[in-house]
């Protein structure tokens, strides 16, 4: 498989009010190949949250370096990384951020718009997004009309739409009951089988842990642990 990110001795620290400095991330080394679905897990406060945000170039790493596609996003202007974070990443996050007022449809199409994908096929391709996550009868209710497995699955579809290079997801199913939850890691599971999608998620879920290829576990801000599943095709 060909490696599509890199952490390499990757840092974080966060002054606070006291002027006390805080170690959220101290020397995280970390390899994504193409089409893999990798979970990062730990406690609250073991510092995933805050990787997968430097990873997906939300935010900025205060030593050590992050490789996407054979580029260090972090040595990028901010306007670059909106437009790499824009063209090439998607996300999805545990409180969906969909447009109220807007359709499952309209949701996904703006989300194309935004990416700038051409007028002419934003609606065919939303469509398409929108029955892949099995949501082809109900792409026109707006979010308040949809359970919440099904607008975790218009956020799916909203990532998949602008076919990114890869997927970060900060814990997907946390809001979700146990049988939701597994039905959306499934989800998740078959977009890498099927489509290729490289996605790298936050999760705390035994159940999510047990359908990525590799997790790695955090305590404290460090990689304490890594696991390679043997994932069936």
């Amino acid at each position: 498989m060909e490696n599509i990110l890199k952490a390499e001795h990757v840092s974080r620290e966060f002054l606070i009010g006291d002027g006390s400095i805080v170690h959220a991330l101290t020397d995280i080394n970390l390899e994504v190949n193409e089409g893999e679905l990798v979970c990062l897990r730990g406690r609250s406060g073991s510092g995933k949250t805050t990787l997968i945000n430097i990873l997906g170039a939300l935010d900025r790493q205060n030593s050590g370096n992050v490789i996407f596609c054979g580029e260090d996003i972090g040595a990028l202007s901010d306007i670059a990384r909106d437009k790499l974070r824009r063209e090439k990443l998607a996300f999805v996050f545990q409180s969906v951020a969909l447009i109220s007022t807007m359709t499952a449809l309209e949701n996904v199409e703006f989300s194309l718009r935004l990416a700038g994908h051409p007028i002419s096929g934003r609606t065919k391709r939303a469509k398409e997004c929108l029955t892949r996550v099995g949501l082809g009868k109900r792409m026109d209710h707006r979010p308040g009309e949809l359970s919440g497995g099904e607008q975790q699955r218009v956020a799916i579809a909203r990532a998949v739409a602008s076919k990114p290079k890869i997927i970060f997801a900060d814990e997907p199913t946390a809001a979700l009951d146990s049988t939701t939850g597994t039905a959306v890691l499934a989800l998740f599971r078959e977009l890498v089988h099927d489509d290729g999608i490289t996605v790298v998620m936050t999760t705390h879920d035994e159940a999510m842990m047990q359908l990525a290829d590799v997790v790695y576990s955090l305590e404290d801000g460090e990689i304490v642990n890594i696991t390679r599943n043997d994932i069936p095709l």
